[in-house]
């Protein structure tokens, strides 16, 4: 919306996969936006961007470049494969513009004499082309011709008016190396987008972009990350959980035993989330991969993230477990990612949840483990806020996530978790190690429903080739929640070798 009209300004898509979703669809057209950021971190790829998805509207280019040659510019869309035709590409350099100021001349600064033939070769290209879109690269050669800010401000006011009256949407960029974000440029300017790169300890760098400011116009504020490959740039909007609406649904996803059913108060809920806490080895995995087969069998799709465990080793356990996925991916109902933590951004991960659940239909979502995704982040902070928005939007959504988390250690009370998402969750499974007649078990509690009751018992189970079953609740059970249980009740409760659960 216009706020001085009062009507609604067409946009200006900038072409870019993600971006005019947060730009609410795009740049208001006819006005200037400045394009701020370090070399490097894809300035020119995001302007080129910007004219072809132009051309390819009907709308003629025009790329002025102060600070590139036209090879250099024409390099970039090679690297990319795109086709220029549409766009012309203008270079203005000193010499090429004739502007080397006789030592005679004792009226004018060559500053002067360079910054106007400089504005009058760039007016004279615009009135020849009739662009409806143009890029400045850059605004820093400008403002070095200019030296005193008044008189490039000025400058920068008469090309704003001369190119608003003929209609045109113009996009400067400015390299924050030499400017260091001049905020006389960022007022005078209608937007401002900030573009980042961030070198993490370990893995390749991270890329965010910022809409600073749109005037008159609603846009998605915050850093969203984005990715430069072959083809351009793709950005991936942050997640707000609160622009979907709330889908209610009262399904529940089995695990396919009554017992494990019962200890979590009849199963998983659609529109919930779960946390299964253990130490390393304890089964939490088997637990995940259970309910997700028992969904398939149901017909509800599946997607797994898998950041430590590869895939051969996935699908081999889950067989050997009787619960062969093999047959659910190939027809699509169950799908598995191997994630690299050095190589995912957060914001990659979230926009492939949310094309999996909105394009694919899927309604369960495994993440293993939660230790894995905290390495794909940039701190802890950010973690537990991406998490909480991820889960919020995945209730609404009606799908149930499960999160796998490992503890350090394995008994004692020095297990600690690396982080406490506990409280984000619906629902938290906590599997033990205990001892009992000279053998290592392992036994399994629900301690936290939010969705209704749950059996407050402890149960033992046990991992073998018919999946996870569980026993008969247990009375005599000691130090559970320290992490040193002892049962000491008879050993006929207990699951023997080789059996089913008890009646």
């Amino acid at each position: 919306m216009d706020v001085a009209s009062g009507l609604a300004r067409p946009r200006a898509a900038t072409g870019i996969t993600g971006m005019d979703e947060i730009l609410n669809g795009g740049l208001p057209a006819q006005r200037l936006y400045l394009l701020q950021g370090n070399p490097g971190v894809g300035k020119t790829t995001f302007a080129l961007q910007f004219l072809i998805e132009g051309a390819r509207l009907g709308e003629r280019g025009l790329y002025i470049t102060l600070s590139e040659t036209r090879e250099e510019v024409q390099a970039v869309a090679e690297t990319h494969g795109w086709d220029l035709s549409g766009v012309e590409i203008q270079e203005l350099s000193a010499p090429d513009a004739g502007l080397q100021p006789s030592s005679q001349n004792t009226l004018f600064y060559p500053s002067e004499v360079e910054l106007g033939e400089t504005m009058r070769r760039v007016l004279s290209d615009v009135d020849r082309v009739r662009p409806a879109r143009v890029v400045f690269d850059s605004m820093s050669e400008l403002r070095l011709l200019a030296q005193s800010p008044l008189r490039f401000r000025r400058q920068i006011l008469a090309l704003k008016q001369y190119l608003g009256e003929r209609g045109v949407t113009v996009l400067v960029i400015e390299d924050m190396s030499i400017d260091g974000g001049d905020l006389q440029m960022q007022s005078l300017a209608h937007g401002v987008i900030t573009l980042e790169q961030l070198p993490p300890f370990y893995g390749s760098d991270r890329r965010r972009v910022r809409v600073v400011k749109l005037r008159g116009s609603k846009f998605t504020g915050g850093f969203h990350d984005f990715r430069i490959e072959t083809g351009g740039i793709q950005v991936f909007p942050r997640l707000t959980a609160t622009d979907y609406p709330r889908l209610v649904s009262t399904e529940k996803i089995s695990s396919g035993s009554a017992e494990l059913d019962s200890l979590l108060g009849g199963g998983l809920e659609f529109g919930t989330s779960a946390l299964f806490l253990g130490p390393a080895g304890t089964g939490k995995s088997a637990l995940a991969t259970m309910f997700a087969h028992r969904a398939a069998q149901e017909g509800h799709k599946s997607i797994f993230f898998l950041f430590e465990e590869g895939l051969g080793t996935f699908f081999g356990r889950a067989k050997a477990l009787g619960m062969d996925l093999m047959p659910f991916t190939e027809d699509g109902t169950v799908t598995v990612r191997h994630v690299d933590p050095a190589e995912l951004m957060p914001g990659e991960l979230i926009e492939q949840i949310r094309k999996a659940v909105e394009q694919d239909g899927v309604r369960m979502v495994v993440i293993d483990s939660v230790t894995g995704y905290m390495n794909a982040m940039l701190e802890e902070n950010f973690l537990l806020a991406q998490m909480h928005e991820l889960l919020n939007y995945l209730r609404r959504r009606g799908v149930v996530i499960v999160l796998v988390m490992a503890q350090h250690g394995f008994i004692g009370t020095s297990m600690a978790t690396p982080v406490d998402v506990s409280y984000l969750a619906d629902n938290v499974v906590l599997l033990r190690y205990f001892e009992a007649s000279g053998s290592l078990r392992k036994a399994i509690s629900t301690v936290k429903k939010r969705a209704g009751s749950h059996e407050t018992t402890i149960r033992e189970y046990r991992i073998g080739p018919e999946g996870v079953s569980a026993g008969q609740p247990l009375a005599d059970f000691h130090g559970l929640l320290s992490g040193m249980p002892h049962y000491q009740g008879p050993d006929g409760q207990l699951i023997r070798k080789g059996d089913e659960a008890p009646r």
